[in-house]
């Protein structure tokens, strides 16, 4: 099957390309880019006015197959991906069982073949059932398919346990993807410690919690030279150690959502347990960090920690709410209304953090479109808006604090394997 996407301003960072040009796909590759391209029996998807984009990449989601079905589904969650504007994912293993082992990896890449709409991209766990004690069988799940290794959900609170894992993750080129939580600091905290928590009457989590992990893991990447990537970075003084590591030669690199730089901590001020996230939702200083951190470089990854739940599970008080936010078909439209349209990023810095830096950290063939690429491709209208309504999420959950916000700039069309998935804002 042939596809011509015609029209558009093609975006491609990594080939260092950007302007108005044709895009040719034959048999779910890349054939060529270029001018006024011409295509017999080829359908044409008209691009005009339109970012034609290399396959969005989110580094972090949570499927939650096997075990946890009732939330989401990697059929479901593939398609709340592709209506969200990405051609892959990459999924954190805190499932039900944990995925701690090559069995469990090959489940996820069988499943997702079957079932799935965009690419999907297993990550193992650290230690077995992300207990934090014993190693998981790193070697076998890379072999089977695993990207990187992460207990995300759960930090590695022994210290030598984590750098063991750093030392089994080099040996095999894996990135160690790190969940930066002191769990005694966090001290069953709900929100942010603050002001608001205190105008609230809610307990809160230290920055400290987050930052005396940042910087115990970017010593350990030091000393090991192992590839460890900061998950949801959210305070100021973590972006600033991330900052003084890169400054140093390391080989640490670091993420952060849209949730973490578009709402404060004074956004739980109703209760809404969609704003129960973990790392919680600091403050208007923390945000303006992490925005900068983005804007020069030293953040290198946007990606959702989507992270559906039932509604029974945060139809509840907000003391007792799961943590999480479902953000995959929310990401693109907050990072223009935040990033791109008051001018912190380009089109082009966003790509690079929302594929190019994805793909490069995770070692995928993916984030550019050259010719011989996989035809993955995320069409954008800068100018589409759109009010969001939880409702029409094709993911199962709905837990989201956005519902109503009106955002501008959205994929229109998503192309996985030369396929179209998405056209028109719906699901093909």
């Amino acid at each position: 099957m042939k596809l011509l996407v015609r029209g558009g301003k093609v975006i491609d960072p990594a080939n260092d390309f950007c302007q108005a040009a044709d895009i040719l796909i034959d048999s779910g590759k890349i054939s060529a880019v270029g001018q006024n391209l011409k295509a017999n029996g080829a359908e044409v998807i008209d691009a005009k006015n339109k970012l034609v984009l290399p396959g969005l990449i989110d580094m972090h989601v949570h499927l939650r197959e096997p075990g946890l079905e009732a939330k989401e589904t990697i059929a479901s969650g593939t398609r709340a991906a592709a209506r969200g504007g990405f051609t892959s994912v990459a999924c954190m293993p805190n499932t039900n069982p944990v995925v701690d082992n090559q069995a469990l990896v090959e489940f996820i890449n069988s499943r997702a073949a079957s079932d799935g709409v965009v690419n999907v991209f297993p990550i193992g766990a650290i230690t077995k059932g992300s207990a934090g004690s014993e190693l998981a069988e790193i070697g076998d799940m890379k072999s089977a398919g695993a990207v990187a290794i992460s207990d995300d959900g759960r930090p590695v609170m022994n210290a030598q346990v984590m750098r063991l894992a750093m030392e089994y993750a080099k040996m095999f080129n894996l990135p160690v993807i790190s969940h930066c939580e002191d769990i005694d600091l966090a001290a069953n905290g709900v929100m942010h410690e603050g002001y608001f928590s205190t105008v609230f009457g809610l307990k809160g989590i230290s920055r400290l919690a987050e930052e005396v992990m940042v910087a115990r893991d970017i010593m350990l990447a030091e000393l090991t030279g192992t590839k460890v990537h900061i998950a949801h970075i959210s305070t100021a003084g973590s972006v600033e150690l991330v900052r003084m590591a890169k400054k140093k030669g390391l080989n640490v690199t670091a993420e952060a959502t849209p949730h973490h730089f578009t709402l404060t901590a004074e956004a739980v001020g109703g209760y809404d347990t969609g704003t129960k996230v973990n790392p919680p939702l600091r403050g208007a200083d923390d945000i303006r960090a992490v925005k900068e951190g983005l804007g020069d470089g030293t953040i290198d990854v946007i990606a959702t920690d989507h992270a559906p739940h039932t509604v029974e599970e945060k139809d509840v008080e907000y003391n007792y709410a799961p943590f999480g936010i479902v953000g995959l078909e929310t990401a693109v439209g907050l990072a223009f209304k935040e990033l791109v349209n008051p001018g912190l990023l380009t089109v082009e810095e966003l790509v690079r953090k929302m594929s190019v830096n994805p793909a490069r950290i995770l070692g995928l063939p993916k984030g550019h479109l050259g010719v011989g690429a996989d035809a993955d491709i995320t069409i954008v209208d800068p100018g589409l808006r759109e009010v969001v309504d939880v409702q029409r999420f094709a993911s199962k959950g709905k837990n989201s604090p956005f519902g109503g916000w009106e955002l501008k700039g959205l994929p229109t069309v998503v192309i996985v394997g030369g396929r179209v998935v998405m056209q028109d804002r719906e699901l093909v």
